[in-house]
């Protein structure tokens, strides 16, 4: 039986690339479902979305501006323009159930198919929920989390902890650290260190590590060293007297690659990268980003710290805290040892197909049942 999926949300990777693995899972389970996403105008998603084979509609609807407040001005007029077509599409597309990711356009066309009677799906990619997802929470169906302890957000009898999609190439990577060290050139044998600030780099990590360049080198490693753009020119000319023992990146487009030559990995705490880790299953330090919305990378990060399973330097003492802390753990293979056992016990593989499995049932049925027998198709 078909079933009609709004999925709404994006604004960053973070909601945008496990929107389109769960939409992936939900076509490899019911092959005929009909798929409809809604994003805002001018984000990632309008073209991310596309590319992946999704049709998409977008909503004017956008953050309050704390830098420019004049901008806010019309913050009124693009809600009320939201909420109208969030109601034509509920009217024209009549799904069975509207999935929120997170995003500026979740909480319009969430609120609307519950003012609609329709169930409702939030997935939760945070171990500390965002306000809008705790306000829709109230009236919705069924919530998907990464992390445990959400009780503190959501009512506990609707929580189902089923985690992060990860990308396929991630999660079903049979690279080995051989074949990961051949693909960058590596011929030197001590370990590979991996630096990766998001996909626009960042910027305590990089003055960080560009600082303590030959602190690091000294120790005997190769670095994979992912900048960003902002950050690339000036890594190259702070690489350049260490040959190939430091391979520079403004981007890495095979991340899998990178994760499988890596011995130790330095990275952001967002909630995908998170999950990414906990699967590749390597010794990592975080150190967050502290203006993200309530903080929550930290909360990310520390809920692997306090399973032992990761380290967190804070973005304010990478400076003077990051080199040592890395120097001190490549010369403890314990430690290394007891991090990567207990980070892999965090992760949770399947998350895609989970959480479609959830939205079918609740769409299909209106309440939370087992369809793990459905023939899956080829994915």
């Amino acid at each position: 039986m078909p079933v009609r999926v709004v999925i709404a949300g994006g604004g960053t990777g973070g909601h945008i690339f496990p929107a389109i693995a769960i939409a992936h899972a939900v076509k490899s389970i019911v092959a005929n479902s009909e798929i409809l996403f809604v994003g805002a105008e001018g984000k990632m998603e309008m073209e991310k979305v596309p590319q992946a084979g999704f049709s998409i509609i977008g909503l004017p609807i956008s953050g309050f501006n704390r830098n420019q407040l004049w901008k806010n001005l019309s913050l009124p007029y693009k809600l009320a323009i939201s909420y109208l077509k969030a109601w034509q599409i509920m009217r024209r597309f009549k799904p069975d159930i509207v999935v929120g990711v997170g995003g500026y356009a979740s909480y319009p066309m969430v609120r609307v198919a519950q003012a609609r009677k329709k169930p409702t799906l939030i997935q939760e990619q945070n171990s500390f929920a965002g306000k809008s997802n705790m306000i829709l929470a109230k009236k919705a169906t069924i919530i998907c989390v990464a992390y445990e302890n959400m009780e503190r957000f959501f009512p506990a009898e609707k929580i189902q902890l089923l985690g992060n999609p990860v990308r396929k190439a991630i999660a079903d990577s049979k690279l080995s650290r051989q074949e990961g060290r051949e693909h960058f050139g590596i011929k030197t044998p001590g370990k590979v260190l991996l630096v990766i600030g998001g996909s626009l780099g960042a910027h305590s990590i990089n003055a960080a590590v560009g600082a303590g360049l030959k602190q690091l080198l000294d120790e005997g490693i190769t670095l994979l060293w992912q900048t960003g753009k902002p950050y690339f020119e000036t890594a190259k000319q702070q690489a350049s007297a260490f040959g190939d023992r430091v391979v520079v990146f403004d981007f890495i487009q095979k991340i899998e690659i990178a994760y499988a030559a890596a011995d130790l990995i330095v990275s952001r705490a967002g909630a995908l990268a998170i999950s990414e880790l906990c699967i590749v299953g390597k010794p990592v330090i975080f150190v967050p980003y502290p203006f993200a919305a309530e903080d929550h990378q930290t909360s990310n990060a520390m809920a692997l710290v306090q399973h032992n399973a990761a380290e967190l330097v804070r973005d304010a003492d990478a400076a003077l805290e990051l080199i040592p802390k890395l120097k001190k753990l490549l010369l403890d293979e314990a430690a290394q040892g007891i991090m990567s056992e207990a980070i892999q016990k965090l992760a949770i593989r399947d998350a895609d197909i989970n959480i479609a499995e959830e939205i079918i049932a609740t769409g299909l049925e209106g309440r939370p049942f087992n369809v793990r027998y459905i023939n899956h198709g080829e994915y």
